[in-house]
C-alpha cells in the first residue's frame, strides 16, 4: 500500500507530526502504524494519568536548560514553537491547560484522555489513518521513498517520520542505514536502597532535600520521597537524568549524602539545638521533631540513627550526639544498589546522534526525507514536562518541514 507519508511510532511526536502536515497539506494520504493495541500510551500514563503536558518555562534559552542531553541543539527550535505554543495549541482546540506550582502544566480537567482524545480526534478529522499491531520489521530505501516491511503487510511512501520512542529494534534497523545510534542507557529512575533509617516509613516525603554523589560533580536539590525499595521523588528522578552515563558506568552501585535541611548552615542547627537545650530540656528528642518540615516518624529514624535513646532528654545530650545529629540531617550517607524504573515512564540518554540530524526540519541530514523527533533522539529532559516539550517542538516542526519539501 502506498502512502504520501508513514509515521512510525503512535506518540506525541508522530501525532503532531501528522497532524501538522495534514493541517497543512489536508490531500495527503497519511498513515500512522503502531506496533501495540493502543496509541499515545505514554500520554495516557503520564503525570500519574493526569498528563504532564509541558513545563511552563517558555524563554527557550532558560528551557533548554532542563535536557541533560540535547539542550543546545533545541534552542533553535524552541524559538519556533516553545511551551506556551503547545498551550496555545490545545487550548485553541478546546483542551484547557493549568499550571502548578512548581511549573508543571496540566489539563484543567486532570485527566490524559483530554489530551489523547484531543489528538486522535484531530487526527481523525484530518483523515490521518491508524494502523494498530502493526511492528515495523525493516525499512529500506528506495529510488522514490521509503518502504517499510512489517510482519504480514508492507507499505510504500515518499516521506518517512520516525518517533517511535526508545527502541532498541528500530535503532538497529536505523544503524543498517548508517544512520550513528548512541547506545541507550537508563534515566528517570528511582535508587535502590535497603537502609534501617528508611524501613516502614514508605511515603514520606521531605519537600527540600539536597542530594549529591561523592567524587562527582553531580548534585541535585529537590523533594525526595521514601519509598518502599529506597528513594524517588523530583530530586533523586533529576539527578539520575543528570547522571545516567556516570551511574550506568558505575553499574548503579554508589554512595549519596543527603542534607534533609539544606536551609539550614551546620552552625544555625548547633544554635537550635542548644536553644532546645536551655528552653525544653526536658522533653526526649525522639518524643517531637524542632523541624516542622520533618514528620514525626522521619524525625524519630534520625534521632536513633544518631544512637540517641529514646529515654535520652534534650539537656542530657553530649557532644557526640549532637554532632552525630547534625550529620545525620546534613551528611546522611546511603548506599545504592540499583534502580528501578520511574513507574511506567521509562526514559533513556540516548538514541540517534545529533549530529546526524538538521534541526531546522528535523530530518536526517544524509536522507532528507527521513525525519524524526521524540525520545529516538539522544534528546531526554528531566522530569517535569520537559520530554514531551521535545517531542511537541520536533513533530511540529517536522510536519511543517515535511509540507514545504513536498511543495518542491
Amino acid at each position: 500500500m502506498n502512502y504520501d507519508a508513514i509515521f512510525i511510532g503512535g506518540g506525541a511526536a508522530s501525532f503532531f507530526a501528522a497532524i501538522k502536515l495534514a493541517e497543512l497539506r489536508p490531500d495527503l494520504r497519511l498513515l500512522i502504524v503502531e506496533k501495540g493495541k493502543e496509541v499515545l500510551q505514554k500520554v495516557r500514563i503520564s503525570g500519574g494519568g493526569r498528563c504532564n503536558v509541558t513545563n511552563a518555562i517558555s524563554e527557550p534559552k532558560e528551557l533548554s536548560t532542563y535536557y541533560p542531553r540535547g539542550g543546545k541543539t533545541l534552542i533553535g527550535p524552541f524559538s519556533k514553537f516553545t511551551s506556551s505554543d503547545t498551550v496555545a495549541w490545545f487550548e485553541e482546540r478546546g483542551v484547557k491547560i493549568k499550571k502548578e506550582a512548581d511549573g508543571r502544566m496540566f489539563p484543567v480537567s486532570n485527566k490524559s484522555e483530554s489530551i489523547l482524545n484531543c489528538l486522535i480526534s484531530e487526527a481523525e478529522k484530518l483523515n490521518i489513518e491508524i494502523r494498530l499491531h502493526t511492528n515495523v520489521l525493516d525499512i529500506e530505501k528506495e529510488e522514490a521513498g521509503w518502504k517499510l516491511h512489517c510482519a504480514d503487510s508492507a507499505f510504500t511512501c515518499r516521506q518517512l517520520f520516525i518517533g517511535a520512542g526508545s527502541s532498541s529494534r528500530i535503532w538497529g534497523i536505523l544503524k543498517k542505514l548508517s544512520i550513528p545510534v548512541i547506545d541507550p542507557v537508563p534515566s528517570l529512575f528511582t535508587f535502590n536502597i535497603r537502609d534501617e533509617r528508611l524501613s516502614d516509613i514508605p511515603g514520606i516525603v521531605i519537600a527540600d532535600a539536597e542530594i549529591r554523589i561523592p567524587g562527582t560533580k553531580l548534585s541535585e536539590r529537590g523533594p525526595v520521597l521514601i519509598t518502599h525499595w529506597g528513594l524517588s521523588g523530583p530530586g533523586i528522578l533529576r539527578l539520575s537524568a543528570w547522571g545516567a552515563n556516570v551511574l550506568h558506568e558505575k553499574l548503579y552501585h554508589f554512595g549519596i549524602i543527603i542534607n534533609w535541611l539544606p536551609t539550614h548552615s551546620v552552625d544555625s542547627l548547633k544554635k537550635l539545638i542548644e536553644t532546645i537545650r536551655q528552653t525544653k530540656g526536658s522533653g526526649f528528642p525522639s518524643s517531637k521533631s524542632p523541624v516542622e518540615t520533618f514528620p514525626a516518624r522521619f524525625w524519630k529514624k534520625i534521632v536513633q540513627a544518631s544512637g540517641i535513646a529514646d529515654t535520652v532528654k534534650w539537656a542530657d545530650l553530649n557532644k557526640v550526639q549532637i554532632a552525630a545529629l547534625i550529620r545525620e540531617i546534613t551528611e546522611a550517607s546511603f548506599t545504592v544498589k540499583g534502580k528501578s524504573t520511574f513507574k511506567e515512564e521509562f526514559v533513556t540518554a540516548g538514541g540517534v546522534d545529533l549530529k546526524a540530524i538538521d534541526f531546522r526540519t528535523f530530518s536526517v541530514k544524509t536522507h532528507p526525507t527521513l525525519f524524526m523527533a521524540g525520545e529516538i533522539l539522544n534528546i531526554d529532559g528531566i522530569t517535569g514536562g520537559f520530554n514531551f516539550q521535545a517531542a511537541w517542538t520536533g513533530g511540529w516542526m517536522a510536519g511543517s518541514a515535511m509540507a514545504e519539501q513536498t511543495e518542491l
